[in-house]
């Protein structure tokens, strides 16, 4: 994921760009105040928490490492270093998800570009733990070619609520990739924790559930109805946000533009069939990332709200109308210093983020 920086005080400024007319609430967003939790890393592109709350899982992009660290006492122990790793680009250890049935099923899963046989692949592993939660051995589930370049390779991966696997990849800087159902690039996948086809899919003997996908850091399950919602990195335009549903074609393509007409953000959605437009737009881009609901998260004011965070380090809080198919406001809720990369939650757990040097958490201002 490359991280380039925006000026901020523009990009701040450009948050105002919307869809329609500047959304309010009748309310302002709670007070917050940030506490790091996990400092001095090495980007941590992914991460995930331990359902008992104490645990922390977290990825290095740019070292392979998979470690975890006890929040209470401040335990921090390796458990897995994935091998022949890529970190060209946007290349790098950039996914990671506890099983669906953990910890009774004791395997971790990342996403990794990863040097097999001298050439990139994209690969989401599965990584088999022994009784001390530290890994034993790498399956890879899911293998495709990288490229041909560094760039665009996407990233989230997680455990969706129906006990399958999701994972994002961009379209490898070929605008293409994302309307040929015929590749996984530009693409959500859902797969079977083997890495199998799910027979629900809704493309028959595809992993492929959603496409039109530019390059996505960020998705979350809807807490209320399990929908899924995600981000995606316009180029120089149109940040969006999404509700990603089975089959939706989310438009990016070769024809898309930062030109008008037609307008945003229908610029950037021309392509492909049956056209889904997001339902949250930044006129110009700020390097949206990462995506998470509030569920029991312990701050009042955000409960069943999506956060969503921006390479800026800005995080913003959107509203759900009442049928949560859309978006009835979105407001600022802080401004880090330094950008958000990836967030992550758990029900009754507290609102995480991660920059390039350490992870953090959301507590009551």
């Amino acid at each position: 994921m490359a991280m380039r920086r925006r000026v901020r005080l523009l990009a701040v400024g450009l948050l105002g760009v919307l869809v329609a007319a500047t959304m309010s609430a009748c309310e302002p967003p709670p007070a917050v105040r940030i506490q790091s939790v996990v400092p001095n890393l090495d980007f941590p592109a992914a991460f995930t928490i331990d359902p008992n709350n104490v645990i922390i899982w977290y990825a290095e992009r740019n070292t392979g490492e998979i470690r975890r660290r006890n929040l209470l006492n401040g335990v921090d122990e390796l458990v897995w270093t994935v091998p022949n790793l890529l970190t060209s680009g946007e290349q790098g250890l950039l996914g990671l998800a506890l099983d669906p049935n953990y910890p009774s099923t004791r395997s971790v899963y990342a996403y990794a570009s990863r040097s097999v046989g001298g050439v990139a692949h994209n690969q989401v592993l599965r990584i088999a733990l022994n009784t001390n939660f530290i890994g034993t051995g790498q399956t890879a589930i899911f293998d495709q070619l990288g490229g041909p370049g560094d760039h665009h390779v996407g990233g989230r991966l997680q455990a969706g609520p129906d006990g399958r696997i999701y994972v994002v990849i961009g379209e490898h800087t070929n605008p293409a990739n994302a309307q040929n159902l015929g590749n996984t690039s530009g693409k959500v996948l859902r797969m079977l924790t083997n890495g199998g086809v799910p027979s629900d899919n809704p493309i028959s003997g595809s992993r492929i559930f959603a496409y039109g996908i530019r390059n996505s850091f960020g998705f979350d399950f809807d807490p209320a109805n399990g929908r899924l919602w995600g981000t995606d990195n316009g180029p120089t335009c149109n940040d969006e946000v999404n509700r990603i549903v089975g089959g939706g074609n989310y438009a990016w393509g070769p024809n898309a533009t930062c030109s008008t007409p037609p307008s945003p953000p229908q610029n950037t959605n021309q392509d492909g069939p049956n056209r889904r437009l997001p339902l949250r737009f930044y006129g110009d881009s700020v390097g949206i990332t990462g995506a998470v609901f509030c569920d029991d998260c312990g701050i009042d004011g955000l409960e069943r709200k999506l956060l969503v965070a921006a390479l800026t380090g800005n995080i913003r809080v959107l509203t759900l109308d009442g049928d949560r198919t859309g978006v009835s406001a979105d407001q600022l809720l802080i401004d880090h210093s330094s950008g958000v990369i990836s967030m992550e939650s758990r029900p009754g757990e507290p609102v995480y983020f991660s920059t390039t040097t350490g992870i953090f958490r959301l507590l009551p201002g």
